[in-house]
Parts: structure tokens; sequence; C-alpha cells
């Protein structure tokens, strides 16, 4: 059974064009091809960059921390009691009216209490800044490296001028080593963030975040098992670029450097629209959809892929919507201007995508510091 699973899987016509077979990707003395036991180095290195990142966020993002005085606010810490610990535990963190006043007839506590002891736990349960601070950290390094070395590793590839090219030859085209690491390093970042989905902050587009990482690592590991490598490579860089800007933003929000955030918040938003709802469809989607067909009849990787880059463009347009949102609060509704110097903060955000921060308050509206 096993066996025969195993011939479906590989099954030529799932992976490649007609008239193409696997022998005719046979390693040689000038071309060394792509092949599916290259993606076994991807879980080492995620456990490396896991360690990596560990020791970043303890010796230099923690250290960094400290001389920008980022420390985590002060919480109300909300008073023993099982009944309501139970039932925060395992049934809703947000009761409704009708479970308040359930709750007040079995504790004996008047309603406001319950509320605010509702509040406090939440209040809680939410990440330290100081966290969020080093994980942004680790991310927005991450995402500049990576691409500064997809910038060195494309420069001078002609299909990064002419998309043609990217199909020139195709399947036939040899392995890079640079193209190996890219992929590698790619590949091993997105698998050790899954795999540190279990402590990291939990955002709130928690399922949008598994649905992108599972996209991404199911796209890497077909463009590189089908030699779509070098749309795979453009894929890659087109995305790095503006997550840089949108984790230094928060770096520096979380810094209360608000004037930098706020600048690198609407320059990464202008970043974004372009290169993902304009790059990414109108280039890259095109490329794959119309001049593959200039040489080869459709087959399903064909179709597979294009599946896939559409789901992720489905969450560009999903995020896009909801970075437009807060940039028009940001334009139109800002929470706090103030001039000597001039500090303009965001306002709440809705999505994790552009989280920043939220001042925490007592229950009698007064703010709450960490003196």
């Amino acid at each position: 059974m096993l066996q025969t699973l195993g011939k479906w899987l590989w099954w030529e016509r799932l992976w490649l064009p007609a008239n193409v077979s696997w022998s005719d990707l046979t390693d040689s003395e000038d071309r060394v091809y792509a092949k599916a036991s290259h993606l076994y180095a991807a879980l080492p290195c995620a456990l490396c960059m896991l360690l990596v990142r560990y020791a970043f966020e303890r010796y230099l993002a923690t250290p960094l921390a400290d001389i920008w005085e980022i420390r985590d606010k002060v919480h109300f810490t909300a008073e023993p009691n099982p009944l309501l610990e139970k039932y925060f535990s395992s049934q809703a963190r947000f009761p409704s009216q009708a479970d308040v006043r359930s709750l007040c007839k079995k504790t004996s506590w008047p309603e406001k209490r319950i509320q605010v002891w509702f509040r406090r736990r939440r209040n809680q349960e939410r990440p330290g800044l100081r966290k969020r601070f080093c994980e942004a950290s680790w991310r927005c390094v991450f995402y500049v490296l990576a691409f500064v070395y997809g910038v060195l590793a494309l420069y001078d590839k002609p299909w990064l001028y002419n998309l043609k090219e990217v199909w020139a030859g195709f399947p036939k085209q040899s392995m890079l080593p640079c193209q190996y690491w890219y992929y590698t390093l790619e590949m091993g970042f997105y698998v050790s963030l899954l795999l540190s989905l279990s402590f990291d902050v939990r955002r709130k587009d928690f399922k949008e975040q598994v649905i992108h990482h599972t996209a991404t690592l199911t796209l890497l590991s077909f463009s590189w098992i089908s030699n779509y490598i070098r749309i795979g490579t453009l894929v890659m860089a087109v995305h790095d670029c503006s997550d840089i800007l949108l984790e230094g933003a928060k770096v520096f929000n979380y810094a209360k450097w608000h004037q930098t955030a706020n600048a690198m918040f609407v320059v990464f938003t202008v970043l974004f629209m372009a290169t993902r709802l304009i790059i990414f469809p109108f280039w890259l989607i095109h490329c794959t959809l119309v001049y593959p067909l200039e040489d080869y009849a459709p087959f399903f990787g064909y179709y597979f892929f294009n599946v896939m880059l559409s789901v992720l463009q489905m969450l560009h347009i999903y995020w896009a919507f909801l970075i437009s949102r807060m940039l028009y609060k940001f334009i139109f509704s800002q929470v706090c201007v103030s001039l000597g110097p001039t500090v303009i903060s965001w306002p709440r955000p809705e999505p994790a995508a552009v989280q920043t921060w939220r001042r925490p308050t007592s229950d009698n509206g007064q703010n709450v510091t960490n003196q």
C-alpha cells in the first residue's frame, strides 16, 4: 500500500509538464537539480533558528529594551475566586450579561464587582510589552537579513528584469547554491514560527497567520520539487521587503519613538499596497498563469501552484483592508496629538498584523504605568 501511495505521490504528471520525466532531471557534471530530499534541511535549520532567536532575545533584544526603558505595564491582580476562575478557564473570558447575573447569585457579589474581576483577569493574560518587543525585534532582524540576501542572490539574474526568463528552459533549470540557501533559510524560519506558536504572543489574526505560514511552506516545498525556484525566490523577496517596515514600526513604537514608528507605518502601508496588491498579482501571478502556457500544456502542478498563490493573495486583500482601516484612523481620528516636540500616538489597532499597543487603565479610568 505504501509503495502504491509513493508511486502516486511522485507521479510525474503531478509535478512535471507532459513529456518531461524525473530521469530528465538527473544531475550531471554541469547541472544540479533540486530534489525533495533537500527539503529535509529545513527542520534542523528551524531548530537552529529557535536557538539563535533565544540567544538574540536574551542577549541583544532584552538589554536593548533596558536601554530604551521598555517595561511591562502594571495590572491590578484579580482577587482569588475558584468559581470565577473555573468559568474563566473553561467557558468564556467575556461572560454574557445573563452569565454575569448567574455568577452574581452564585458568588453573592454585585454585578460591577464581577465585571471588574473579569477585566482584571483578562489583563493578567495579556503578554508583556517586553516580550512583544523582543519578538518584533527578532522578526525585523530576520527580514532584513533575508531581504538583503535575496537582493544579493537576484540582482544579477536576468529573470529579475524580464519575467519571461523565469521559464526559459523550464523545468530543466540548474539549481544555484544561492537559491538553495535562500530557500533553506526561509523555510527554516517559517517552520520555526509554526513550532513557536504555542509560546509566542497570540495575535488576533492567529488563524490567518497559521494559514499564511502553512500556505507559504506548501508553496516553497512544491516550487522546489517542481523546479519553480526562480519564481519562488521572487515571491519571497516581494514579501520580505514590506515585512521589514512593519516589524520595525512595532519595535520603535514599543520604544516610544512614536514619530519614527508613525513614519515607518505610513511607508509600510504604501509599500505593502504596491508589492502585495500590484506587483504580486499583476506581475508574479500573471507570470505563473500566462507565460508557462507558451511552452507547456497545463498540468496539475500548474493549477496547484496558482491556487496556492491565490490563497496568499486573498490573505493580502484581507490584511490590506485592515491596514487601510487603521491608516484611516491614524489620519482622521488620532488618539493624541501634542506639540513640542510633536508626538502622534497610533489608535488602537484591530489586526495583529499591524499590532501596536494599548495603554492599560485601572478601574477608575486612570493610566497605570510601571514606575
